[in-house]
């Protein structure tokens, strides 16, 4: 492994094989043999009541249903950056990303794709990712995309308002060496994607359209490796405006950005939206023959007051992930925890952090940045490890660190904004574990009210996530909307 691994990669896995066969949860140590090892596994979309209790489920269109008109889509199952859930902006769709690919394949999430190729790049496979789009009636549609070859695509958001029809999307991509090919600078980051009306089968995706981009240079730092800054995951649209997170990776900066389409709102690469700023409606304009030398223009600016130091000379790092706007003054931002696995204090490393959980970031009209008010972790129970029906307790062996998962922060989330002053959030949990890859650790769906005027953490002393919903054996929980078509108009 990885299939068909070109070996002037340099990266191909021993002619010995996987160490691991196909048993759950013990085929995630394959990882450690082939790390870009992966496995494409079936989507369902739980519909649940607020309170966690399941209504019903719907199966997306994979390779193991009768064949559908629309197509097929598949995740990588412990691929945990994947599948965060959106509605469109007029509230009558459900997007998200995956693969067109079989279940059960091997390493899709770091295939490349048809129109850019990476010879450098191990996993010897190519596939297409595609955005999803389902109506409140269940019905499917697919898009095609040549973007995030080498990695994939995280979050989708249907800008279908005043005429507009475009996917605005975020991802990463390239698997293999620098310097990277032009297609795998182009199909990073932050995309636009228009919508195909045809099926699956009928797709001819072009070359991949950038929406956005950013480079530490705009904050006055050195360059990065061409388009390494640009590995994006979270994504939402308030008041006119896309805002980005970037959590991972060791270039450019883990913080939130927003795309700005004036093009006056961060001279020096931090800011606020400009008054009147409207929705992108074009790809970021590029020339294609500075590509390599400098990349793709810089349009994003880091949102005032949260982190702008890059990763290689920040002492402390975030890791922001999903986020969601209550009102114009604030903002609960997920951080994902450092997702330490380093040793056998992995779990009281968890228990300690301090910024991981819900983070609450309130607006200063007078400052004209955000500030951190609090952070919610009550009920969360970092680091604290439990147990799952089926899954094996003890010390894996290949990791030499215990089986048991514990929560390490959130990942995705949604929100309302109550009749009675308060807020609730809905969250997925992030984990650590000694498993081969935490990303397929069961997992947890949470909630937790606050008050939406408190800026005081000892205000907030008594605030407590509890459990909705946990993932059972051979399980993950990704992401969390509403419906399509929900009767409820306060969610952002």
């Amino acid at each position: 492994m990885p299939p068909n691994c070109p070996a002037a990669s340099g990266a191909c896995g021993a002619a010995s094989g996987a160490t691991n066969d196909g048993t759950y949860p013990y085929v995630w140590n394959n990882v450690i043999y082939d790390p870009s090892f992966g496995i494409t596994s079936r989507i369902y979309l739980d519909q649940i009541t607020p309170n966690g209790w399941l209504i019903n489920s719907l199966e997306v269109p994979n390779s193991l249903l009768p064949a559908a008109r629309e197509g097929a889509l598949v995740t990588s199952f412990s691929s945990k950056s994947e599948l965060g859930l959106h509605l469109s902006l007029d509230g009558r769709y459900l997007t998200f990303m995956g693969y067109v690919a079989p279940v059960n394949a091997v390493d899709v999430s770091n295939s490349n794709t048809p129109l850019a190729q990476d010879s450098t790049n191990p996993v010897g496979e190519t596939f297409e990712r595609a955005v999803a789009q389902v109506d409140g009636n269940g019905h499917f549609h697919f898009t095609e995309t040549n973007a995030y070859s080498g990695n994939n695509g995280r979050a989708a958001i249907y800008n279908n308002l005043n005429g507009a029809n475009v996917f605005y999307t975020v991802g990463n991509a390239g698997n293999g060496s620098n310097p990277q090919p032009d297609g795998i600078i182009l199909g990073a980051g932050a995309q636009y994607i228009v919508p195909s009306t045809l099926p699956e089968a009928l797709q001819n995706p072009t070359t991949p359209a950038p929406l956005a981009s950013f480079s530490v240079t705009a904050l006055g730092a050195k360059a990065d490796k061409i388009g390494k800054d640009d590995n994006f995951r979270g994504i939402t649209v308030f008041n006119k405006v896309v805002y980005l997170t970037k959590g991972s990776g060791s270039n450019g900066v883990n913080t939130v950005y927003f795309i700005d389409t004036t093009g006056r709102a961060c001279p020096n690469g931090v800011g606020v939206p400009g008054a009147g700023a409207a929705l992108p409606t074009d790809p970021l304009s590029y020339n294609a023959s500075t590509l390599q030398t400098t990349g793709l223009p810089s349009n994003m600016c880091v949102l005032a007051g949260f982190p702008s130091t890059p990763n290689k000379s920040a002492k402390t790092l975030a890791y922001p992930f999903a986020l969601w706007f209550a009102d114009a003054n604030t903002l609960y931002v997920a951080d994902e925890g450092d997702g330490y696995t380093g040793g056998t204090d992995l779990y009281t490393h968890a228990a300690a952090q301090t910024t991981a959980g819900l983070q609450k970031w309130v607006f200063n009209a007078t400052t004209q940045s955000w500030t951190l008010a609090y952070t919610l972790q009550a009920g969360l129970n970092l680091g604290q490890p439990y147990t799952v029906k089926g899954y094996p307790t003890g010390t894996n062996a290949a990791t030499s660190l215990p089986w048991s998962p514990a929560a390490d922060g959130l990942r995705q989330l949604t929100g309302r904004v109550d009749g009675d002053g308060k807020v609730t959030i809905w969250a997925t949990t992030s984990t650590i574990s000694g498993n081969g890859d935490t990303g397929a650790d069961p997992n947890k769906l949470v909630a937790i009210r606050d008050e939406l005027s408190n800026a005081s953490a000892a205000s907030a002393a008594d605030e407590r996530f509890v459990t909705l919903r946990s993932a059972s054996f051979g399980e993950v929980l990704r992401g969390v909307s509403f419906t399509p078509d929900t009767d409820n108009r306060s969610w952002h």
